[in-house]
């Protein structure tokens, strides 16, 4: 199994105003919450660990996960809010984000709340975006990582939402945590950009990563594709070709493939994923990146099948 931890919340997809009222479409969401899901649809054993309202968004979320097959006995359910995130798209399908969670129940995650334990099955843990920062959440799962680093693999997706924290600084302090414990470690061009405010190219944050003791550094680069590092060098892809509605969660898509993999090929663990030539690298991200392709090509994070993205990669394209 796959554990996700972090934050899971209500995306209210808004259009343009027209007579004083906004349409806006609510739909379950939040970068670990869609992995969770992903890693289900592509038929690996997943967990969420975070915490849910128990208001009816709450509700709405726990129904979602339990639909998809994910376990949710490591919910942690509160009486605190649900976090709503307010999503608007340009139109090249650009999403931009507005966070409205202050104390809300994904962020208000305490040692307390982390299971003693966790069970053998657990394989790998997952962490990303603001609950890594977002306080209490945010030390909270570091503490999580810290603690069962060297016995499970560790992948850490930072996603960066200045919405949320606009100090980078801390972002890099709160990240660093995370990074010490990572064997993978999953971002953005974008992450790059915003984390070093553009004072580092992919290379040189990879190196940054892998120094940090990460065995796996996979930065992408949207339609462009994607380029990997590790001890045994590395390697790119090119994007492939789709036709884009929007690109809300297509990273958590190229997140969840990539894990997916790992276990479908027997190398969810550390020594494995350290002994990757860069062709098995090379195969790991046209996987993830055909997942990523299907997802652009859907309205939200709506995260393909297994057997989809197989259908994708015999294709080749749309």
């Amino acid at each position: 199994m796959i554990l996700v931890c972090g934050e899971a919340l209500i995306d209210l997809f808004v259009g343009p105003a027209e007579g004083g009222e906004m349409p806006a479409r609510a739909v379950a969401g939040g970068s670990p919450f869609n992995v969770a899901i992903g890693l289900a649809r592509l038929g690996v054993a997943a967990g969420f660990l975070g915490g849910l309202s128990r208001d009816r968004f709450g509700e709405m979320l726990a129904e979602r996960l339990a639909g998809e097959g994910v376990d949710t006995r490591f919910l942690l359910r509160t009486a605190r809010l649900s976090t709503i995130s307010v999503v608007a798209t340009d139109a090249d399908g650009q999403p931009s984000y507005s966070f409205h969670g202050e104390g809300a129940a994904d962020r208000s995650v305490t040692p307390a709340d982390l299971p003693q334990a966790l069970p053998a099955e657990v394989a790998a843990l997952a962490f990303g975006s603001y609950t890594m920062v977002a306080e209490p959440a945010g030390s909270t799962f570091a503490a999580l990582a810290e603690r069962e680093r060297g016995r499970r693999v560790i992948s850490v997706d930072p996603n960066l939402r200045p919405g949320v924290e606009p100090d980078m600084a801390r972002w890099r302090a709160a990240g660093e945590r995370f990074y010490r414990c990572a064997t993978v470690v999953k971002a953005s061009d974008e992450d790059v950009r915003l984390a070093w405010e553009g004072g580092l190219s992919l290379a040189q944050a990879a190196e940054y990563w892998l120094g940090c003791g990460a065995a796996l550094v996979v930065i992408t680069q949207g339609a462009e594709g994607a380029v990997a590092f590790s001890r045994a060098g590395s390697v790119s892809v090119a994007g492939r070709p789709a036709t884009a509605r929007d690109t809300v969660g297509a990273g958590d898509s190229f997140h969840a493939a990539l894990l997916a993999e790992l276990a479908r090929t027997g190398c969810l663990c550390s020594e494995a994923i350290a002994a990757l030539d860069l062709p098995a690298i090379e195969e790991l991200l046209h996987y993830a990146g055909a997942a990523a392709a299907i997802t652009v090509t859907r309205r939200g994070a709506d995260l393909p099948g297994a057997a989809e993205v197989a259908s994708r990669l015999a294709a080749g394209a749309d």
